[in-house]
């Protein structure tokens, strides 16, 4: 070979491997950034799949928001010490400046401090019944409920029951939006839940997050198993709902643990059951009633447990039981072990007073315990709290007082109505003096069967009649007393 070819071969061999390398570095590239995408793949996958799962409230918002309420009150209340000077308690101050006070010419009668807050609630009927808390309009003089639309409406408080927190409004108004009750038995920890309320005024406010705990019992309640989250919620969201993620009410937001007054981190929502039970209590009675069993309990720890035979610290060990109250009517005896209750196991003794508190008043239930080292089953009657009966007897009072009728009726159940050979009706239980129920002529004992020549079903429904009637104006009710029917004509006063 010539040099000249020796030289062309070196040219040529050159220029393919000038154009072949960038090539082969392009491939090696494209063949490396592969690679990352193929072994990268599995976690965007992973990270695509969590964003996925989510949830999204917006929607929620949008079709359920409207049916949540915010509640304004106005309050009254007299403060001042015996000085009539606010501030200042006579009995608190040394015997030299008392006798300088005791001088002073001064009006001695307390005068009205005018007060307000504000709470929310939700809508649970179309005609206006509002469920909320009932610190939040405990001594209200006033209660207003603001829709999202931004209407307003003058409430009547139906009724309230401190021991639950949980009262019932209504207004004045229809074809209002409602919420969907769901089931707070179903709940789980970890499901993701929705609050919307009015936290410090600001009206629809929504707070994610969710169920941390479930059956948490409080010192100051003790007949709601309550559910823990960790949604925000914050002073005003009082009575609002807690929704879960199909748009169902499962909870009233009603306390937070707090050391600074806002919130850290742990709400507490009273179960939609339990409220929507003492609510159908409120609406019919105007007060609530709760199981009374009539024990003193402590829990059962790791020594207990051993030295009462048992493989773990379970159950309500009774420590005392009150004389014939119902626990022991039914057999129950200090040193037993409650680890059942009408059919739910009692894992605590905290979890025992919700669990009797929920059984209505008379009826019969089972309760599982331990004895001297094995299991017995009996039956209990479940008594009424003394508390709820105070609350019955204040309420039935107050209604005899503010009552158009004047007169304190309650409803009949089915097995009363048969006695009587009835279809339906109301009884007297007591007639205030002067009232237009006496001046009609009825008494205690006496059945009102038809007001105005329509049947009376319930207490409820002889109220609604009640208001609206004309006052002075007769009215013809049918009574049942002493199994005969009479007529009487009832006169509501002009002004009432």
């Amino acid at each position: 070979m010539n040099a000249n070819a020796l030289d062309d071969a070196i040219v040529s061999t050159e220029v393919r491997t000038t154009t072949i390398m960038p090539r082969i570095r392009s491939y090696t590239r494209i063949y490396r950034n592969a690679v990352f995408l193929i072994l990268l793949m599995p976690f965007l996958a992973v990270t695509k799949s969590y964003a996925d799962s989510l949830p999204d409230f917006s929607a929620l918002v949008d079709q359920e928001g409207d049916a949540v309420v915010k509640i304004s009150v106005l309050t009254e209340s007299t403060s001042l010490g015996r000085s009539g000077i606010p501030g200042v308690d006579l009995d608190q101050l040394p015997e030299y400046l008392r006798k300088f006070y005791e001088q002073l010419p001064q009006n001695q009668q307390p005068s009205p401090r005018r007060g307000g807050g504000f709470g929310s609630g939700f809508i649970i009927s179309d005609d206006g019944y509002v469920i909320t808390n009932a610190h939040v309009v405990d001594s209200a003089t006033e209660i207003k409920v603001g829709l999202k639309d931004r209407r307003e409406y003058d409430a009547k408080l139906i009724g309230l029951d401190k021991a639950s927190d949980i009262a019932v409004l209504k207004v004045n108004a229809g074809n209002l939006p409602v919420v969907k009750i769901g089931d707070s038995d179903d709940v789980r920890v970890g499901e993701w839940v929705l609050a919307i309320g009015s936290p410090f005024g600001f009206e629809q406010t929504a707070t994610q997050g969710i169920i941390s705990a479930l059956g948490r019992s409080l010192p100051s309640e003790t007949y709601v198993p309550f559910i823990q989250t960790d949604a925000a919620v914050n002073p005003g969201n009082s009575g609002g709902p807690l929704f879960n993620t199909d748009g169902e009410v499962i909870g009233v937001n009603s306390q937070i643990y707090s050391r600074s007054g806002g919130y850290q981190g742990l709400s507490f929502s009273i179960p939609i059951n339990v409220a929507m039970s003492i609510a159908d209590q409120l609406k019919s009675s105007g007060y609530a009633t709760r199981g009374w069993l009539g024990v003193m309990i402590q829990d059962v720890n790791q020594d207990l447990a051993e030295s009462f035979g048992l493989t773990k610290p379970e159950g309500a060990l009774v420590a005392q039981v009150a004389d014939s109250g119902p626990a022991e009517k039914s057999g129950i005896e200090a040193g037993d072990i409650l680890i059942k209750f009408n059919g739910k196991k009692v894992v605590s003794s905290n979890a025992l007073p919700p669990l009797v508190g929920a059984v209505k008043p008379g009826e019969t239930v089972e309760a599982l315990v331990i004895r001297n080292g094995r299991e017995k089953t009996l039956n209990v009657k479940v008594g009424a709290l003394e508390s709820d009966v105070k609350a019955n007897k204040a309420v039935e009072l107050a209604g005899m007082r503010e009552s158009k009728l004047g007169a304190v009726v309650a409803n009949l159940s089915d097995s009363e109505l048969n006695k009587l050979d009835l279809d339906n009706g109301v009884v007297v239980k007591e007639v205030a003096p002067q009232s237009a129920a006496a001046n009609a002529g009825l008494r205690p004992g006496d059945v009102i069967v038809e007001f105005d020549r329509t049947a009376v079903e319930n207490v409820r429904q002889l109220e609604q009649k009640l208001d609206d009637s004309i006052g002075g104006k007769a009215t013809s009710m049918l009574v049942q007393r002493e199994g005969s029917p009479i007529f009487m004509a009832l006169k509501l006063d002009s002004d009432g």
